[in-house]
C-alpha cells in the first residue's frame, strides 16, 4: 500500500526561523509529521512546533547542531525513535557572513564551511544511510551561485559544493526511488538577508529581478513543498532557482 504523505515524516535543518520555519509550517500543512530542528533558538523552534499543532499539525522540535557529526546522528536517531524514519530531508540550516576575499579570516571562513558544506555532508551521510526508500532530499543553495556577487565568495563557494554533492548523491542513491535536488533561492526577505543591509541595498536588490519584490519565505517553502510532495516525484538531481529571473 502507498504510503500517503500523513504517515511521513520531514526533517528539516534550521527551521526556528525564516525559509526553515515556514517550510516547516507549510510540510505540516500538507500532512507531513515535521521535526523542527534547530541550533540555539529553542524558543522560536518550540514557537513554530506550536503553532503547527494548533493548526492541526503535527511536529517536534529536536536540537542538533548540523556542524557536529555526533549530533546529526543523534538527530536522526531521535527520528527514528519517535517516528520510525525520515522521509524528507531538508538541508535549510546555514550561515551567511560576508567579505572581500582579502579581509575573509580564517575563523569566517572555517564557520561558513563548518556549517554550510559540512553541515550538509554530515545530514546527507545519515540520510543517504538512514532515509527510508522513496523519500526526498532537498538541499537549499542560493542564486549566489549564479549572480556571483563581490563579498560573496565564501559564502558562494559552499553553496556551490552543496549542489555538486546533491548531483552526485542522486547517482549514489539509484535503486532506492530516492530524489535529490536543491533549491536556489534569489534575495528574500528573511532575518539572515536583511541584517546589517542598508535600505537602499535592499530596494535595489528588491528591484533587480523582473519581478520588482523580494522573494518571501512562503516563495520558497512553495517550491520546497513541490519537490517533497508527489507532483516532484520525477525531478531529480537538480537546481531549482526561485528567484524571480533575478539569474
Amino acid at each position: 500500500m502507498t504510503q500517503s504523505l500523513n504517515d511521513k515524516v520531514a526533517l528539516v535543518t534550521g527551521a526556528s526561523g525564516g525559509i526553515g520555519a515556514e517550510t516547516a509550517r507549510r510540510l505540516a500543512r500538507d500532512g507531513f509529521t515535521v521535526i523542527v530542528n534547530y541550533a540555539g533558538g529553542a524558543a522560536a523552534a518550540e514557537a513554530v512546533a506550536r503553532e503547527i499543532a494548533a493548526a492541526g499539525g503535527k511536529a517536534i522540535t529536536a536540537q542538533a547542531d548540523v556542524a557536529d557529526p555526533a549530533a546529526v546522528a543523534r538527530l536522526f536517531d531521535h527520528a527514528e525513535a519517535a517516528f520510525g524514519g525520515v522521509d524528507v530531508l531538508v538541508n535549510n540550516a546555514g550561515i551567511m557572513k560576508l567579505a572581500p576575499l582579502a579581509d575573509t579570516d580564517d575563523a569566517l571562513f572555517d564557520q561558513t564551511i563548518a556549517v554550510n558544506l559540512k553541515g550538509v555532508f554530515n545530514t546527507l551521510r545519515e540520510a543517504s544511510r538512514r532515509l527510508r526508500d522513496g523519500g526526498r532530499i532537498i538541499n537549499v543553495s542560493s542564486s549566489v551561485v549564479g549572480l556571483l556577487p563581490a563579498t560573496y565568495g565564501v559564502y558562494a563557494a559552499s553553496k556551490a559544493a552543496v549542489e555538486t554533492l546533491s548531483a552526485i548523491l542522486t547517482k549514489e542513491l539509484r535503486g532506492r526511488a530516492i530524489t535529490v535536488n536543491s533549491i536556489a533561492p534569489g534575495p528574500t526577505a528573511t532575518k539572515l538577508f536583511l541584517d546589517g543591509k542598508p535600505a537602499e541595498v535592499v530596494e535595489r536588490l528588491a528591484k533587480a529581478a523582473p519581478l520588482e519584490r523580494l522573494g518571501t519565505p512562503e516563495d520558497i517553502a512553495s517550491a520546497i513543498a513541490f519537490l517533497a510532495g508527489p507532483d516532484g516525484a520525477w525531478v531529480n538531481g537538480q537546481v531549482i532557482r526561485v528567484n524571480g529571473g533575478i539569474v
